[in-house]
């Protein structure tokens, strides 16, 4: 069955729309869709350029297509059929282009389609009863083939990620630490130059200060 449906702007990871009731029958749905959020953000710095993808994650499957800057995702059972699955993707893809094509670039705020749940229940519907006569049709339909699409695990998927982030974290240490250093050096030099010269200072101040005396005494 599918359980999870989400629809994002790769560029940036920007969430534009989602099934409203998504999850209720999902245990950790939380967790999921964390795992969406990281991938989402993995697709947006390009770390996964593949157009069309299987990710298997615990007891179900994420599957997503990418179509003019845009990932269309859903999760369903490992049991449900790969092929049904991207059918129903490639509805979603269609109507959302259609409905929403030419404001998807400037969307400035987080799920700014979400009226298009409406047609997500309507269309998950049609597709969640594997053994109706449509979707058998479509199981048969040799026009639409899967078997090229790639599968994945989500480890391998996101681990690719979290090693970046790790770097960027690491490097983003680096540069605060050796800013803290650089500070630090000056400081250390500058402390030097005073006790260096603090004593020809004094020296000098002193002996001003004795001819300025002079002066006003004589």
């Amino acid at each position: 069955m599918v359980k999870l449906t989400l629809i994002a702007r790769v560029t940036d990871g920007l969430p534009l729309a989602e099934g409203l009731d998504d999850g209720r029958d999902v245990q950790n749905a939380d967790f999921y869709k964390q795992q969406v959020k990281a991938l989402f953000k993995n697709l947006s710095m390009r770390q996964n350029d593949a157009s069309r993808m299987s990710i298997e994650t615990g007891p179900y499957v994420f599957h997503y297509i990418i179509e003019g800057h845009v990932c269309y995702l859903t999760m369903c059972d490992r049991s449900y059929p790969k092929k049904l699955a991207f059918q129903y993707l490639e509805d979603l893809k269609n109507e959302f282009e259609r409905a929403n094509g030419s404001q998807i670039e400037t969307a400035a705020r987080p799920y700014a389609f979400i009226k298009f749940d409406t047609f997500i229940q309507k269309t998950k519907k049609l597709y969640q009863d594997t053994r109706t006569q449509r979707n058998i049709s479509k199981l048969n339909d040799e026009l639409y083939e899967v078997h090229q699409i790639m599968t994945r695990n989500v480890q391998e998927v996101l681990g690719v990620g979290e090693k970046l982030d790790q770097v960027s974290q690491m490097s983003s240490r680096l540069t605060s630490e050796s800013r803290i250093y650089a500070d630090k050096a000056k400081d250390l030099n500058r402390q030097a130059l005073i006790r260096k010269w603090a004593p020809v200072a004094i020296v000098l101040g002193v002996v001003i200060l004795f001819f300025w005396l002079r002066t006003k005494i004589w």
